[in-house]
């Protein structure tokens, strides 16, 4: 460990010395992260920035997100003109893997997070996570009904920086009804399973949970094109998915055509893990979809039930 951040502060002080000489945005001080992992995602981030990506896949680098969302996210708040320094994240757990850590730590944004577990909650606010960065942890079984409230009741409103949902299972519907924030950039989970043509979400159900709708737990969440459907309904644009092919990420359309952007081409992306196994392999695409089939998914455009 005292060798890699010995050979992190050595690429941190040539990054200075390219940055002085080049009159880029100012670092950080090392002593401000005292984290390896934290250092080495900053130094990422700013190198990020002098690259022009094709994909999203092309920034990635993961630090406290599960896979490589932290680089994304580092990209796109530092490339597009956000003044609103704030994030609102669903379904975090115990916020140890999440969208939104490194923004808090590396960035120092404020914001608000949710999860239906109160041990979870209970384990965010005893975290000194909450004691250092201006983090609120709220226990909230969240659903189309109650989400602005939820949000009202924490007085967050308006314009914000970042929403991140990933709740596995009513996203779709939750990101429907949400009208009290209008978030700059939105992460949202998509069922790569449901494949990238047809428009589908499993039907509303306020009481959603992943591991009853089905023994596989596959039957859950909206196709990639029912969110970005959704998201044009909004007022959002299409920039792609991680890797993973877990998460999509949308911008507001005022910064669709900035030159940071502009130039992504957006596509599916399916998923590169396994979330159901047989006899301990996993399926190919069309026999862990066949578990499934049949079973009544909502068509976003023209809101009529079919079979999936």
């Amino acid at each position: 460990m005292f060798g890699t951040l010995k050979r992190v502060r050595r690429l941190y002080q040539w990054l200075s010395n390219l940055e002085h000489r080049s009159g880029l945005q100012a670092l950080p001080t090392v002593s401000d992260y005292k984290n390896p992992k934290v250092l080495t995602g900053t130094l990422l981030s700013h190198m990020n920035l002098e690259r022009v990506p094709h994909e999203l896949r092309d920034i990635e680098f993961q630090v406290f997100s599960q896979f490589g969302d932290d680089g994304i996210i580092q990209y796109l708040v530092h490339s597009l003109p956000i003044r609103e320094r704030t994030f609102v994240e669903f379904g975090v757990e115990n916020y140890t893997e999440a969208n939104t850590r490194f923004l808090l730590v590396k960035d120092k944004w404020s914001g608000l997070v949710l999860d239906g577990s109160q041990s979870n909650i209970a384990y965010i606010r005893n975290d000194s996570i909450s004691r250092l960065f201006d983090l609120r942890a709220k226990q909230a079984f969240i659903t189309a009904e109650n989400i602005n409230r939820l949000l009202a009741d924490e007085s967050f409103d308006g314009t914000v920086g970042l929403l991140s949902i990933d709740i596995d299972g009513m996203d779709y519907w939750v990101w429907d009804a949400l009208d009290a924030v209008k978030p700059a950039i939105v992460v949202i989970e998509y069922n790569a399973l449901f494949g990238p043509e047809r428009s589908i979400v499993v039907p509303y159900d306020p009481d959603f949970a992943r591991e009853k709708a089905h023994p596989s737990r596959l039957y859950w969440g909206a196709s990639l094109k029912a969110l970005e459907n959704l998201a044009a309904k909004k007022g959002y644009a299409f920039v792609g998915c991680n890797g993973n092919g877990n998460n999509a990420y949308f911008i507001c359309n005022q910064y669709a055509e900035l030159p940071s952007v502009a130039g992504l081409k957006p596509r599916y992306q399916q998923a590169s893990f396994a979330e159901y196994e047989v006899d301990g392999h996993r399926p190919r695409l069309d026999d862990a979809l066949r578990v499934i089939r049949g079973l009544p998914v909502i068509n976003t455009v023209s809101s009529e039930s079919e079979p999936l």
